[in-house]
């Protein structure tokens, strides 16, 4: 009896002993405690501090619109190093809400998150470093879920004068922006996808680069609105400076249909365009996923513009060299 009390004192012991070292690597710890160890607080100061991949803001700004006759609002995000560079100048992205929005519309969670986007496109160097302004495109009746607003110079205030033109001006005034039309480009979705086209093309001296998500192109105030009639208006030398991206969700049919017409029309004129469908409907969540598609687009322009920039100074430097000697 007492060898084999001994012997299970001694079994007792070493089992003791291993649940000790077990207990230490497989002990449960509560949730809260699980999910601060998954997502550690100190993550917002890495990206922070990560030159790859910075955390962009966003501040909401009020100034006095003379053409609306009342004060107007934009949302407006300053590229990472703005504060740091102050003899760089950026180029600059419009982006237009749709029906029932407003400017925070592209930049909130759970609708455009545009921010994130963006942020993505800097880190792989798709998109330069450039000023996002997402302006209000509500004409005097205001927001409402039972209609658009009207993107156009009508009845309830000029709106595509004061997006286009006067908030142009005053985004120039505030901040280091390109002057060169070819730095300067205006897109949305839904009616704001409209918007962007009409919009554009009545100012193609401060926009040559416009973008679509799921956007109509005919507009019911008749065709100095409606993009697929109004842009054979526009002059050829503005035509020739136009780059137009569009895309739609395959469940959108009528935008889709409206999209391929405008693209004949474009084909037509010769105006460098992209057209593209991607499944999905006329959703945010479809507008969240495909904002990366049409700021690519926008990036290849802007870069494209800056190497042409950089050889036509080229060539004017060397000519001034060759007229000196």
């Amino acid at each position: 009896m007492n060898y084999k009390l001994s012997e299970i004192l001694l079994l007792l012991s070493v089992l003791s002993l291993v649940g000790c070292n077990l207990s230490q690597s497989v002990v449960a710890k509560p949730p809260q405690q699980q999910d601060l160890q998954t997502t550690p607080s100190v993550l917002p100061t890495q990206r922070n501090t990560s030159k790859s991949a910075p955390l962009l803001t966003y501040k909401i700004e009020t100034y006095h619109s003379q053409v609306m006759g009342a004060s107007r609002t934009y949302g407006v995000s300053l590229p990472p190093g703005y504060e740091q560079n102050p003899k760089q100048s950026y180029p600059v992205i419009f982006l237009l809400h749709g029906g029932h929005g407003n400017p925070t519309d592209w930049l909130i969670q759970n609708k455009g998150e545009a921010l994130k986007t963006v942020e993505q496109l800097y880190t792989t160097g798709k998109l330069p470093p450039s000023i996002i302004i997402t302006p209000d495109g509500n004409d005097k009746r205001g927001s409402s879920p039972y209609r658009d607003p009207e993107y156009i110079d009508g009845p309830n205030g000029k709106v595509s004068t004061a997006v286009g033109d006067e908030l142009v001006k005053v985004v120039q005034s505030r901040y280091r922006t390109r002057t060169n039309p070819d730095f300067w480009a205006i897109g949305g979705l839904s009616s704001g996808g409209w918007g962007a086209m009409n919009v554009g093309l009545h100012n193609p001296n401060h926009f040559s680069i416009l973008f679509s998500h799921s956007g109509y192109f005919h507009d019911k105030s008749g065709p100095i609105n409606s993009p697929i009639t109004y842009i054979k208006t526009v002059p050829q030398q503005s035509q020739k400076k136009l780059k137009i991206y569009l895309d739609s969700g395959t469940s959108d049919i009528e935008e889709i249909h409206q999209a391929e017409q405008f693209t004949q029309v474009l084909n037509k004129l010769k105006i460098y365009n992209l057209f593209r469908q991607f499944p999905g409907s006329h959703t945010w969540q479809y507008w969240r996923e495909h904002l990366a598609d049409s700021l690519t687009f926008v990036g290849e322009q802007f870069r494209s513009a800056e190497i042409a920039h950089r050889a036509s100074n080229l060539g004017i430097n060397q000519n001034k060299n060759t007229q000196k000697n």
